[in-house]
Order: C-alpha cells, then sequence, then structure tokens
C-alpha cells in the first residue's frame, strides 16, 4: 500500500469551509441579532471598512468575505490586499457595501476567523525570517484547533512555513509512544515497513543512542526530540548526510536560527497554531 498526502486544497473545498462559517453564525446568532434588529432598519444601507490595528500578515481573506455572503448575498466584500501579504498598522484591508443589518450580524463572525488566521500567519513569518538565508524550512504541526486544521495550515503557508501531515492517516511519523509499547525502534521500523513498504518513515528519536539505531535501520528522515542546539550539532556529525533531520521541542523565534545553523532541515513548531496571538481588526461603519 502507497501512503499519498491527501491535498490541503480539498480540505479547503467551499463545502467544508461553508459548514465552518454555517456553525459559527449559528453559534453567534442563534434565533436572531436582537439590538440590531431593534435599532437599525430593514431597509437601511451602510459601507464599511476592515482595518488593521498592527502589522503583520494577512490570512482568511476569502473565509472572510465568505462570511458576508452567507448572511446576506447582497453585500459587497472588495479586499484591498491579498493572503501571505504583510500589512501595516491602519491600514484598510477591506471594504464593505449594502444591507446594514447583515454587515453588522457578519462583523464579529467574518473577524474573528480573519483575526485568528491572520495572527498565525503573522507568528510563522517571525519564524520564517528568523531562519532566512539557510536551509531550514519552517514546519507546522497538528497541535491545531479542533475542527479548524485546514484553514490553520492554510494559514501557516501564507506565513511561509511547509504544512506538515494533514493528521495521523497520511504520513508515517513513530514517535516515542509507539516505540514505548512496540519495543523500540528496529521492531516498530519492521511493522512499518510491512505495513506500508512504500512510505517514507519518519522516526522521533530523544536520545543518540536512539539516533545510532535509526540510522542503521536506514530510517530516511529522523525527528531530534527536545534536543539542545549544542545536541543537534552533534547528532549532525554522527548523521553526516544520511537522513533528511527535523528538530521538534523548545523552538522558539529566539532560538531558531540557531538550530537551523547547527544543521537542520526542518524546525516542528506547534505554537504556529497552539499559541499565535489574534492580529487585531477592526469594522468601521457609514450610512450611505
Amino acid at each position: 500500500m502507497t501512503i499519498t498526502f491527501e491535498p490541503i486544497t480539498e480540505a479547503l473545498s467551499p463545502e467544508s469551509i461553508d459548514a465552518l462559517i454555517t456553525a459559527a453564525l449559528a453559534e453567534d446568532i442563534g434565533a436572531g441579532d436582537v439590538t440590531t434588529d431593534a435599532v437599525v432598519p430593514a431597509d437601511m444601507t451602510c459601507r464599511g471598512k476592515v482595518v488593521c490595528k498592527e502589522d503583520g500578515v494577512i490570512a482568511g481573506l476569502s473565509v472572510s468575505k465568505r462570511v458576508f455572503e452567507l448572511v446576506d448575498e447582497r453585500i459587497q466584500f472588495d479586499a484591498k490586499t491579498k493572503d501571505g501579504e504583510k500589512v501595516q498598522e491602519d491600514q484598510i484591508v477591506a471594504r464593505l457595501y449594502g444591507p446594514a443589518r447583515g454587515i453588522l450580524k457578519a462583523e464579529r463572525v467574518s473577524l474573528n476567523f480573519l483575526q485568528h488566521l491572520s495572527g498565525i500567519a503573522t507568528m510563522t513569518a517571525r519564524f520564517v525570517r528568523a531562519v532566512e538565508g539557510t536551509k531550514t524550512r519552517i514546519l507546522d504541526t497538528r497541535k491545531t484547533t479542533p475542527g479548524l486544521r485546514a484553514l490553520e495550515k492554510y494559514a501557516t503557508r501564507m506565513g511561509g512555513a511547509v504544512n506538515h501531515r494533514m493528521g495521523l492517516f497520511d504520513a508515517v511519523l513513530v514517535k516515542d509512544t509507539h516505540l514505548a509499547l512496540t519495543g523500540g525502534i528496529s521492531p516498530a521500523l519492521r511493522s512499518v515497513r510491512k505495513a506500508y513498504p512504500d512510505a517514507e518513515i519518519n522516526v522521533e528519536v530523544s536520545n543518540l543512542q536512539e539516533l545510532e539505531q535509526a540510522l542503521a535501520d536506514r530510517c530516511p528522515r529522523i525527528l531530534l526530540d527536545n534536543f539542545s542546539c549544542g545536541q543537534v550539532r552533534e547528532a549532525m556529525q554522527i548523521i553526516r548526510g544520511r537522513a533528511v533531520v527535523e528538530v521538534s521541542g523548545g523552538v522558539q523565534v529566539s532560538n531558531a536560527r540557531a538550530y537551523a545553523l547547527a544543521g537542520a532541515d526542518y524546525l516542528s513548531v506547534g505554537a504556529l497554531t497552539h499559541s499565535a496571538t489574534a492580529l487585531d481588526f477592526s469594522l468601521k461603519v457609514t450610512r450611505y
């Protein structure tokens, strides 16, 4: 059996995005926006602008736009930038025109998606800049918000990262928990190769002894888990090009370049998705 990677574009199909948005709108609006329906006339129209309140990298504009469309198809959303681009404080990223009630009802959900995804893209871009000029690439992880993985991994791409596996189904990664239950690297690798003879295998090692065993078993990709920069340099002297090297655990913006210069091919950073701070946006509206 050959394991094939499911393209992230399939996970970002219009149907899946609409389902996420519909659930978010139901959570927020419920039976109706009681305030807006009470104070805003049904026939009132308005214009608005979405303003970024700090420097960052944009992600999620198409999702933000789709929220307004699902609330009221008459709302026009005119993006003034695009995903993956840098934005500055006070920059207008989109202009809106249409029914006032619909714009106000969609506002929070639309901005929630935009600020969350842009926050991830912004943090990712910081890590990417930290290793600029080296061979090292930044990887995301499975440490994502349940139900939002495809969107969050899309946002890391907009920040310049490389998507790691989408889930447990599209790549083989033998972790410490597998090793604890199977008796070590050699028996685990034998089992994987028997089940999936054509799959590329990545094995996680936590010390140099495990590293030596993984190399002896000709593992093509090795994850150095919670190694210091000095330990990574030592490991690279042992590996000497015999495997692709990923480093995970304890990687921060402040030490990412040191890990890159130590020789890592990839740095896995869970913080991209589990600890990114939302980028701040606001919506300003006027009648017309």
